[in-house]
């Protein structure tokens, strides 16, 4: 079976234009620069590595910024909102679940490269399943992104603690170049090999090459990635600046775009939520989730879902409890395949939602 992509979703190229509006002003010929390897590498003397650029300040970057928001019906920020440890350059787009997220970073990246010249990018994912589905997208989308943009030189690649040469070619290429990598692989320096020096690169350290490559880096679900450690990991990347993509978002960063739940299905993108009636059957052929409580207090966060779960007596819709963020609705369904993949990523007591290794998210009281 062979996918086919629509290249003209109007909501999706106002998510894209969003970004790109952003960095109005900037010259191309200012997005890349050349830096001397040798400060890596004394034996290559004449070997030179690329690097994005940005040439506009925080002002015209909040201008730009306060037009986007005016373009896309959101409220005008005063200043941009900085976070303590990534500073000012963090911009979020909020796009609801189903609704084509990974495409738009994905074709933004080309956009970026395209209209400003940049050429170094990290996309950072919270998890081993949702950093797969990354790479699958990207392979799935190459051929269609061809015939948007020609056959611009790409080199993607996962991140591999064992094969960590591999960063001086993300360092040393002048081509465009995605490096997919999840927040587990370099968030714990005692443990991360990116951060240990290393013997293949002189006694530098792997993410000295990212470092001065000053990549863009794309979070995906970065909900998922707000503890200190996360973003000292994000921070120890040296980005150039972050966009942040999400349904979720915990903390918002100077918001662009936003299709949220409302919009989405009167565009009808998603499908309507159903409330399930409690004379209802069932139908045990298809997984039911429904979220009937998020609770919190000093020690514990919890929430209580109503699922079917498989009994001596046969299949029956009984309420369980999730604690952890790896507690699975498979195991607890009693191992019920319809329930598979259904590991819980996030529990959101303050905004009252759960959300899925899957992608999917359920609110308190939807089903």
């Amino acid at each position: 079976m062979k996918l086919h992509f629509d290249s003209q979703q109007a909501y999706q190229l106002d998510a894209i234009r969003a970004v790109i509006d952003l960095f109005a002003g900037q010259p191309a010929a200012s997005g890349s620069f050349e830096w001397q390897v040798n400060i890596l590498e004394p034996e290559l003397l004449d070997t030179l590595g690329v690097a994005n650029g940005l040439a506009l300040t925080d002002a015209r970057l909040l201008a730009n910024l306060r037009a986007a928001q005016q373009h896309n019906a959101l409220a005008p920020a005063d200043a941009l909102a900085a976070d303590a440890m990534l500073g000012p350059r963090n911009f979020s787009v909020e796009m609801e679940t189903g609704t084509g997220k990974t495409y738009v970073y994905l074709r933004t990246i080309y956009e970026l490269h395209r209209t400003y010249g940049w050429k170094k990018f990290v996309i950072v994912v919270p998890s081993v399943p949702i950093r797969e589905g990354v790479t699958q997208s990207l392979e799935s989308m190459a051929e269609h992104f061809e015939a948007i943009y020609g056959k611009v030189p790409l080199d993607n690649w996962v991140y591999d603690s064992g094969q960590v040469s591999r960063l001086r070619q993300f360092a040393l290429s002048n081509q465009l170049q995605v490096l997919v990598m999840n927040i587990q692989a370099f968030d714990k320096k005692a443990v991360a090999i990116v951060h240990q020096e290393s013997d293949f690169m002189q006694g530098r350290r792997p993410i000295e090459f990212i470092q001065r490559s000053r990549p863009i880096v794309i979070m995906d679900e970065p909900q998922n990635m707000e503890s200190e450690n996360a973003r000292c990991a994000i921070q120890s990347l040296n980005p150039l600046f972050t966009l942040r993509y999400s349904a979720t978002h915990r903390n918002i960063h100077n918001l662009v775009y936003r299709l949220d739940p409302v919009r989405a299905y009167d565009l009808g993108l998603v499908k309507r939520i159903e409330v399930d009636s409690v004379t209802d059957g069932g139908d045990f052929n298809r997984p039911f989730v429904a979220l009937e409580s998020v609770k919190t207090s000093r020690t514990v966060l919890a929430a209580k879902l109503k699922i079917d779960v498989k009994l001596a007596g046969g299949v029956r819709r009984k309420v369980v409890s999730v604690r952890r963020t790896d507690d699975d609705l498979f195991e607890l369904s009693g191992q019920r395949e319809v329930y598979r993949g259904y590991t819980v990523t996030e529990i959101n007591a303050e905004s009252g939602f759960i959300t899925f290794g899957n992608g999917v998210t359920v609110r308190e009281g939807q089903s």
